[in-house]
């Protein structure tokens, strides 16, 4: 298995190469929030990681639960290991967590309305898990933040708008505003609770200012960052204003502006308001905004701020073009605010400086070296899981943790996680596949079909599927790298144009430098199922539809792989159609030289959700089939390959009897997937095995979907 990649693959993202004593973080293990939930609960009910921290000592992680109405906890003494503590009722929303001492302090929101906004500080006895005593904020919380010596704790009251009246736009009253409250012996000092005004700082709204975060520097000093008004201000150790400034606008170029489903990195937008979300402190004169937009805005960013107000370093969409780089890019938000940063932590680690920024849409974290505020370095990107909003450093153990709030459970996706990665000098083992050059150039991702390169076995060629519908393409690989390489993208077209009306499931290369693709059917969207052959330009020569006998009883669980042997074509059919029997599926055999199809019947395996096809590929006497499930994370159960005998493939002639083969497994593919050490990926769809005996495997990261957007690469030898 080829998972471990080296140092200096992944520090080619970086312009100029750090320090060998920069950490690399390797992910250890992956938490699912269900886990938390309590035995006989409905575990299908949404559930979230969103706000998290960690208690001083290091060893247990506190996250905000808002559908739930919780904060969770997790026992994370063995970061490898991680084991439930179970969930605290919050009698509300909660929506951040800090801790002092052996107590946490949580914001909760009990909001009736948009109009008449309610909250209170919780006082929570960790040791107890019991709620000890409460304050009333008079609004909405949303971030808290706890100074150096514990003995303050300041709340964002954001009173947030109601984005369904008048479009979302400003002003809605009532206005928000910034509350300090005391710590005294380990209790917050409800009387001691004092209200700082923000109305009439900002150009935007100013009669009604919405704070969405704020952070403590050493001295005592909070930044608070007003996203809705693009603004920020400093708030001095006396709790009063001591300035503001606007977050202002940049243009950004080179970027992909239209969601089209396609890759184009030549759009510009002037004049992108920043609109700030989370900020940290990188020193007592420079914060770091993590830009992610709102209504108006987003600058795809992070920016460094000097303490007056001015820009000491602007990152313009570089974090973006990184993501691009390894396949996380969110093609269906280019319209909006692409890849949003929207989470931002700065932590000294063994002395130095280290900025975590996470993108919430492309759902992954960026690694900079800070030790110059005004030129981070980029040292590593970190998959994350499905929308990161939290994000914890412990640097006295060497941990790194995610919470990533989205939960796809009620469509049978991934569901809500949190993710832990140590710090050593070991390679990294992610990523394990991303494109040439750290520019963003090259977009990639919906890997489907995997087939080597007769001439040049170390090459790969790969087709994405309709998740880049506008775009049909078909790219090269460099397996001899590590991670891999893809080097070229080569678009499907026909007659001149960019092929509508295909999905690409499957591809084998022809031995002449052209390609065999199958196309899967979607009757809905008028995506017929077929068979086609491009030249090395991606030029379609020729289209194979199904034949009357095999449309009849066609679903849209159609082709999804193709294989080439002695100058026939045989195809996998994923799931079973309207004329096969109950557990079976279709390998079909097309003659292109005389148009003719017959088949097999292959026996499925039976399992929970369903269970289908997802390629083949032939290597020495036998036939190869890539056999899954569709289930994701602790439900997944069915992720194999097997083998049928070429001389036991007797295909009949289609309408009639079809022969049922005798299929042999070769291997669990379970135990590669969780060896990423995140949740076991639904979509392992591609598979090629070159002339030695090596077998290269690729999941379909759904274009970044609803799903985390990472792509597993790996490979094995055959026994």
């Amino acid at each position: 298995m080829k998972l471990p990649l080296s140092l200096c693959s992944v520090l080619a993202l970086v312009a100029a190469t750090p320090a060998l004593a920069d950490p690399v973080f390797n992910r250890v293990a992956s938490f699912p929030t269900t886990a938390n939930m309590a035995e006989g609960e409905d575990n299908a009910r949404e559930t979230s990681a969103e706000i998290m921290t960690a208690t001083e000592d290091g060893n247990t992680l506190i996250y905000s639960d808002s559908p739930l109405g919780v904060i969770g906890r997790i026992d994370i003494t063995d970061p490898a290991a991680p084991k439930p503590l179970g969930n605290i009722a919050m009698d509300g929303e909660p929506t951040t967590t800090v801790v002092i001492g052996n107590t946490a302090f949580v914001g909760v929101n009990t909001s009736e309305s948009f109009t008449a906004p309610s909250g209170a500080l919780r006082t929570v006895d960790l040791a107890s898990g019991t709620v000890a005593e409460s304050c009333d904020l008079g609004g909405q919380p949303d971030s808290v933040a706890r100074n150096a010596d514990g003995s303050m704790l300041a709340v964002a009251i954001e009173n947030e708008r109601d984005e369904d009246v008048n479009d979302g736009d400003l002003p809605q009253m009532p206005a928000g505003y910034v509350v300090t409250v005391p710590v005294k012996d380990g209790r917050a000092d409800c009387a001691g609770l004092t209200k700082v005004d923000l109305t009439g700082i900002a150009e935007v709204a100013g009669d009604d200012p919405e704070p969405e975060y704020v952070a403590f520097n050493d001295a005592g000093e909070i930044v608070v960052t007003l996203q809705e008004n693009n603004h920020i201000a400093i708030i001095g150790t006396d709790g009063k204003v001591a300035s503001s400034f606007s977050a202002g606008a940049i243009d950004l170029d080179g970027i992909d502006t239209e969601d089209d489903g396609r890759f184009d990195f030549t759009g510009t937008q002037p004049g992108r308001l920043r609109e700030p979300d989370a900020v940290a402190w990188i020193d007592a004169d420079h914060f770091v905004t993590a830009n992610e937009g709102d209504w108006k805005g987003g600058s795809r960013s992070f920016t460094v701020w000097n303490k007056d107000g001015t820009v000491a370093y602007e990152d313009a969409g570089q974090f973006e073009k990184a993501i691009v780089a390894v396949g996380h890019y969110p093609e269906g938000r280019s319209d909006a605010k692409g890849a949003e940063p929207e989470a931002v932590i700065v932590s000294d680690w063994n002395g130095q400086k280290l900025m975590f920024v996470a993108s919430e849409r492309a759902s992954i974290v960026g690694v900079y070296d800070v030790a110059d505020p005004a030129a981070p370095k980029l040292l590593q990107l970190l998959p994350s899981g499905i929308g990161p909003e939290g994000l914890v450093a412990i640097p006295q153990r060497g941990l790194f943790a995610t919470a990533n709030e989205t939960d796809l459970g009620e469509d049978g996706a991934a569901r809500a996680h949190v993710m832990l990665f140590q710090a050593g000098d070991a390679a990294a083992s992610w990523p394990t596949i991303r494109s040439e050059g750290s520019d963003g150039s090259l977009g990639w991702g919906a890997l489907s079909g995997l087939t080597v390169d007769p001439a040049t076995p170390t090459q790969l060629f790969a087709v994405s599927d309709s998740a880049y519908d506008a775009m049909p393409s078909i790219y090269t690989i460099d397996a001899s790298a590590t991670p891999a390489r893809i080097t070229a993208r080569t678009t499907v077209t026909r007659d001149g144009a960019p092929a509508e009306k295909l999905d690409l499931e499957g591809i084998a290369a022809d031995g002449d430098g052209g390609f065999w693709l199958a196309s899967e059917g979607d009757a809905e969207n008028e995506v017929p199922h077929a068979v086609l052959h491009v030249d090395a330009s991606g030029a379609i020569t020729q289209d194979f539809p199904l034949p009357d006998t095999l449309a009849e009883g066609a679903t849209r669980f159609g082709f999804e792989g193709v294989a080439v042997h002695d100058g026939k074509l045989w195809l996998a059919v994923q799931r079973e159609w309207k004329d096969d029997p109950k557990g079976q599926t279709k390998l079909l055999q097309l003659d292109p030289a005389s148009g003719e199809w017959a088949g097999v019947r292959y026996p499925l395996e039976s399992g929970d959700g369903w269970v289908g096809l997802s390629e083949i590929a032939i290597h020495g006497d036998d036939l190869y089939v890539l056999e899954r499930d569709n289930l994701i994370g602790e439900a997944a159960a069915l992720k194999q390959i097997t083998r049928v005998a070429l001389s036991d493939l007797k295909p009949a002639p289609l309408g009639g009897d079809l022969p049922v083969v005798t299929k042999e497994v070769v291997r669990d593919l379970i135990p590669d997937l969780k060896a990423a050490n995140g949740y076991v990926m639904d979509k392992v769809e591609g598979m090629a095995i070159a002339p030695d005996g090596t077998v290269h495997v690729a999941t379909d990261n759904d274009g970044v979907d609803d799903s985390s957007g990472e792509t597993l690469y790996w490979t094995f030898k055959l026994q």
